[in-house]
């Protein structure tokens, strides 16, 4: 299913956070308001956003990485959250303690 064919529908995003060296307790710290400005905006379900410290079993040495789960509403939520200063002011101070990040949007196959 695409979220094209399910724009009504919540879409499921995890995201992966690699700080910058150093930077993990800062970049924890602006993972955790995240969900909270998300969600007075009206952007995500009800379901808890949830944020992990995690590493790589295979790459120990690459460090600590965070994982965040949540639901968007729709599927125009997230271009939504792109117009918003709120959302904006979280985005952008993310930005300095970034090395990368990946969005991967779930879909359930069973």
């Amino acid at each position: 299913m695409s979220q094209a064919s399910s724009s009504k529908d919540p879409v499921n995003r995890l995201v992966i956070y690699r700080p910058k060296p150093g930077k993990l307790a800062d970049l924890e710290a602006i993972v955790k308001r995240h969900g909270s400005v998300l969600r007075t905006a009206g952007l995500i379900t009800d379901d808890p956003v949830r944020v992990y410290r995690g590493t790589d079993l295979r790459s120990p040495d690459a460090g600590a990485f965070l994982v965040e789960h949540f639901q968007w509403r729709d599927g125009a939520a997230s271009d939504i959250a792109h117009q918003l200063p709120e959302v904006m002011a979280v985005w952008e101070t993310m930005g300095a303690h970034l090395a990368d990040m990946t969005l991967i949007t779930l879909e359930a196959i069973g």
